[in-house]
């Protein structure tokens, strides 16, 4: 039987070889690399002739995190599946993660019964989502739902004009912007305030950043 071919992207060189003789124990794995950061994983893995199959990658790293590598890994390597392994549990970087390509996330205080699970899941099917995961993926829908709503209910020139918020040019230069008066941006501001329950720049700002609109 052919093993599964592994790499392990972790600055902490105690825990990546830990992980690493963990999974050297089972039969059906076999670890082909094994990385610091994840600058030296891509360089190594352009002149790599065996590649790995799943990658486990950490986030918090130096020079390239674990989020930017996997973004990077999902334009070039599409092929390779990616299992987030780390202590970061905040919703906002399990999104991240996972809007970057990653196709499971597993915290470092997990079982090694789970680890195996998840890299055989991955393999075979394409994705691994434990409670954590799909609590994320459930809010992205959500978000999505909700972003499409505001999109239908915010007209072209609103949504021109919270683009052009987020900057920091003055109402009247943003009046100069979309060829309008002062008074239409007032109009503008007004109706952007009200749709987006906000009361002032700062929370069309918050909001814009929010759903990725400047």
């Amino acid at each position: 039987m052919e093993r599964i071919k592994i790499a392990i992207v972790d600055d902490h060189k105690l825990v990546s070889k830990a992980i690493e003789n963990m999974i050297s124990f089972n039969p059906k794995f076999e670890v082909v690399m094994n990385c610091a950061s994840g600058e030296d994983f891509l360089k190594q893995l352009d002149s790599r002739k065996v590649r790995p199959e799943v990658v486990l990658m950490d986030i918090n790293m130096p020079r390239k995190n674990g989020i930017e590598t996997t973004a990077e890994l999902s334009a070039k390597y599409p092929e390779l599946k990616v299992i987030a392994l780390t202590m970061e549990d905040n919703e906002s970087t399990i999104i991240s993660m996972l809007k970057a390509g990653a196709k499971g996330y597993l915290l470092k205080d997990m079982s090694p019964d789970i680890l195996f699970d998840a890299i055989n899941i991955v393999h075979e099917k394409g994705v691994f989502y434990t409670d954590l995961v799909s609590q994320s993926l459930l809010k992205i829908k959500i978000e999505q739902k909700a972003v499409r709503e505001l999109n239908n209910l915010l007209k072209e020139r609103e949504i021109e004009f919270i683009k052009l918020g987020c900057s920091e040019l003055t109402y009247k230069e943003i009046a100069e912007q979309m060829c309008v008066s002062p008074r239409t941006i007032d109009g503008y501001r007004d109706s952007v305030f009200a749709k987006l329950n906000v009361k002032t720049r700062v929370g069309i700002v918050l909001f814009a950043i929010k759903h990725d609109m400047c």
